[in-house]
């Protein structure tokens, strides 16, 4: 069982520090690794963990009201995880404030190739996931949550289905639960896409006015939270606000959770990171000893930093932001030395191209075209006056789509142009890649035909 007085402790300390951070409290680990809190209990290999053994490790849930549950949203600080960093407790108060029955959705899908975040913790810690829905739901005074996950995604949804049917058998909760099984594609995870696949079963990206919390596609406010977001909320709500942003720092409260991909020991592997550490404390308890050539922070649509300044970055979001990064999906993306970063963003850029839903004409003709130019520039055969057409085609492409998929190609690209500025020299110059006959790094799939859109109808459970 989870020592929640050890708990508190080693958080109190923390705040009591000068401006709240320890240095030394920083910590690293995987699934049941000495001091997680999200991952804490049975290791990997596992399988999902029952409801008695999670009751007997958090004990249950504090039974809380919808303005309590608003309250604690509020005092904590809690971030999404999903990418977007929007806090919990706007969204849910924009809901609130419409006036109409709130539709609650909690994204598992995790579209992102390369992450695993999410998908660890459906498949092994699932009624951490439901214990914040839960709690979100009582928030907007729903008694109906929907579970989105991809079709394909094996253990996630099978850990999922089964906290749900342990909850149902044993009266846990007065939830109704759905779990909703949509197409494997990048954009179906979009939070737009998401909502619109549960109402009619299209999961593509649309359009809107206003913010899915203040009208869905359904006309309702509808809102779309991320999976490590309610599990985090789950945590919250047994060692309280206070306690649970001290985990983290001033500017990113509480514990995070990571997927390291690429040249580290376990590629893929998920970890959490709790106390003010930096990418290098990450990556150092991953296997790295020190600074790779380069870091791909956020996922396939973030952003590349140097190493070594990587390295040193606080892994918070105000610090990334300085750097023009973000936190993203929480993935980094290791690149060795002896690597080619252009070589490796092409095949990315390629496989992104391939994920446009087919609906956005700049999307689906401007992403094959800047592919088409980042191949031709890692494989040597592009010319200088090329690079001032990629530019104007990013101008072209920001802000064009019905999701900001094209806006995450845009700045991926743009990183690499600025971090590798000598590399794209030497590639103009037709100089030899150092890189080219490097096994391929980061897990990126193959890609789809360039504009196929995400359609197909599934079913719910």
């Amino acid at each position: 069982m989870i020592d929640l007085a050890d708990l508190l402790a080693a958080s109190a300390q923390v705040s009591a520090a000068p401006g709240g951070r320890a240095p030394d409290a920083v910590a690293v680990g995987g699934l049941g690794d000495p001091g997680t809190v999200l991952l804490s209990g049975p290791g990997t290999g596992s399988g999902p963990e029952s409801l008695d053994a999670h009751l007997d490790r958090w004990a249950g849930l504090p039974v809380l009201d919808g303005a309590q549950v608003l309250a604690l949203l509020r005092a904590g600080g809690l971030d999404g995880r999903g990418g977007g960093g929007f806090p919990l407790a706007r969204k849910v108060a924009a809901a609130l404030a419409s006036g109409g029955p709130p539709v609650l959705l909690v994204n598992a899908s995790e579209s992102e190739p390369a992450s695993a975040k999410d998908a660890t913790l459906c498949a092994c810690r699932p009624h951490l996931v439901l214990d914040g829905a839960a709690l979100v739901a009582a928030a907007l005074g729903v008694d109906h949550v929907v579970v989105h996950l991809h079709r394909g995604a094996g253990a996630p949804v099978d850990g999922i289905s089964r906290a749900v049917a342990e909850r149902r058998g044993g009266g846990h909760d007065v939830v109704a639960w759905t779990v909703s099984l949509g197409p494997d594609r990048y954009v179906s995870g979009e939070a737009s896409a998401i909502a619109g696949y549960v109402h009619d079963g299209d999961a593509r990206p649309r359009f809107a006015m206003a913010p899915l919390a203040v009208e869905g596609p359904t006309g309702r406010p509808t809102v779309v939270v991320n999976a490590e977001t309610v599990a985090q909320l789950g945590v919250m709500a047994r060692i309280g606000p206070r306690a649970w942003a001290a985990l983290g720092t001033g500017g990113s409260p509480g514990p995070r959770l990571l997927t390291v991909a690429g040249a580290v020991d376990r590629p893929g592997r998920v970890v959490e990171l709790v106390g003010p550490g930096t990418v290098g404390d990450v990556l150092a308890g991953t296997g790295c000893t020190a600074a790779p050539a380069a870091v791909l922070v956020g996922g396939f649509a973030g952003t590349w930093l140097s190493g070594d300044e990587a390295w040193q970055a606080p892994y918070e979001r105000s610090a990334l932001a300085c750097l023009g990064a973000g936190p993203g999906c929480g993935l980094l993306g290791v690149l060795p030395h002896g690597a080619c970063a252009l070589v490796e963003t092409a095949r990315i850029v390629g496989y992104l191209a391939g994920e446009s839903a087919g609906q956005c004409g700049t999307c689906v003709a401007g992403l094959p075209r800047l592919a088409s130019a980042m191949s031709s520039l890692a494989d040597g055969t592009f010319r200088r006056r090329g690079l001032r057409r990629i530019e104007t085609l990013g101008d072209e492409l920001l802000g064009s789509g019905a999701c900001a998929h094209p806006d995450g190609v845009v700045r991926l690209v743009r990183s690499t142009l600025e971090v590798f500025r000598d590399d794209v020299v030497r590639h103009l110059a037709g100089e030899q890649c150092r890189g080219a006959d490097h096994p391929p790094v980061l897990p990126v799939p193959v890609p789809h035909p360039a504009g196929a859109g995400p359609r197909p109808q599934e079913h719910f459970s």
